[in-house]
């Protein structure tokens, strides 16, 4: 980071850095709230602060420096001084309160470099990580992005990668701002182009539906043999039953064409009404008629039932699209040519 880069309030975070915990709360004390923020919020970000740097701001404060003066030493250097800082100036809750608001802040900034760069870079700067360090990275991504960087990564590499992002959860912050404070030194400055959570079962089956269809089988298929569970999660939520709402007529009923009335009538035992109302549109008025009265007299089913039922019905879908007879469009952008 270079001097002639730094704002005012950055130059001012270095200067307090420099100046140590205890003459540095005496200063906070006098600034109010907002001023706070602002200089918190550049201290937070600041990762590395070269001697040399902080003696030309010292200079500009007209105050003497030595080459030994302190240097942030790493990603959490300035928020652990922010903290020490803040809890010896604001008394009470107020200090956290800050503080929380300041790192929540920090950690959606996180991976801004690599979230400005093309699926394919991102991929080749990645692939010889751990596959645990690439699923931290990919989920702090859009869904998009994310997906179109897994399509370019190799499938084992996939297989591996996709379950540890459905399995993270509360991942260490200093770990994060780590692998992103690593990432930044190898990312050539970049200029801020016009492209632009946090892992789960639900993140990675967003990405799925965004995968090629071909890859999104190899990969759950791989999943399949590490955690059958897993796989079975995230199928259950890349397509549910309800966004049959979102698929057109023909497909509707190439799908009924291949399902038989008892398997149909427990799946829509939990349907809305405009889901049932679409399906018996795509049949003939006798069959549509018949499976009304059968459901009205229809006893209570097992929610476990309704939802296997479901699942089948899904599948025929997921099959007869993968070999092009029908359109699933929820959860992708589909292009018709």
């Amino acid at each position: 980071m270079a001097d002639d880069r730094l704002t005012g309030s950055q130059k001012a975070a270095v200067l307090l850095y420099s100046l140590g915990e205890e003459l540095a709360s005496h200063i906070v004390k006098q600034l109010d709230e907002g001023e706070i923020r602002k200089l918190g919020g550049s201290m937070s970000k600041m990762f590395s602060i070269s001697p040399k740097m902080t003696d030309t701001i010292l200079s500009e404060f007209h105050r003497l420096a030595s080459s030994d003066l302190p240097v942030l030493g790493g990603p959490s250097g300035g928020t652990q001084f922010l903290r020490k800082v803040l809890s010896k100036a604001i008394e009470g809750e107020r200090a956290q309160e800050i503080l929380k608001d300041l790192e929540d802040e920090q950690r959606g900034n996180l991976f801004e470099k690599v979230k400005q760069l093309d699926p394919k870079t991102v991929s080749s700067l990645i692939r010889h990580e751990h596959p645990q360090t690439i699923a931290i990275i990919l989920v702090h991504l859009e869904s998009n992005q994310t997906a179109a960087i897994l399509d370019d990564l190799p499938p084992p590499l996939q297989a591996e990668v996709i379950p540890r992002m459905a399995e993270l959860e509360n991942i260490p912050s200093g770990i994060v701002e780590e692998i992103d404070l690593a990432l930044q030194d190898e990312i050539p400055a970049l200029k801020k182009t016009t492209t632009q959570q946090q892992g789960g079962v639900q993140f990675v089956a967003e990405v799925l539906n965004q995968m090629k269809g071909s890859v999104e089988d190899t990969v759950l298929k791989g999943i399949e043999e590490q955690n059958q569970a897993l796989a079975d999660e995230i199928r259950r939520r890349m397509f549910v039953f309800e966004d049959l709402l979102k698929v057109d007529d023909r497909s509707i009923m190439a799908i009924l064409k291949e399902i038989n009335n008892e398997t149909l009538m427990s799946a829509m035992k939990t349907a809305s009404e405009e889901l049932k109302e679409k399906i018996f549109k795509n049949m003939s008025e006798r069959a549509a008629q018949m499976i009304k009265e059968d459901l009205e007299v229809m006893g209570p089913v097992r929610l476990k039932d309704v939802e296997n039922a479901q699942q089948s019905i899904l599948k025929i879908g997921k099959k007869l699209e993968s070999e092009g007879k029908i359109v699933l469009t929820a959860g992708k952008e589909e292009v018709f040519v």
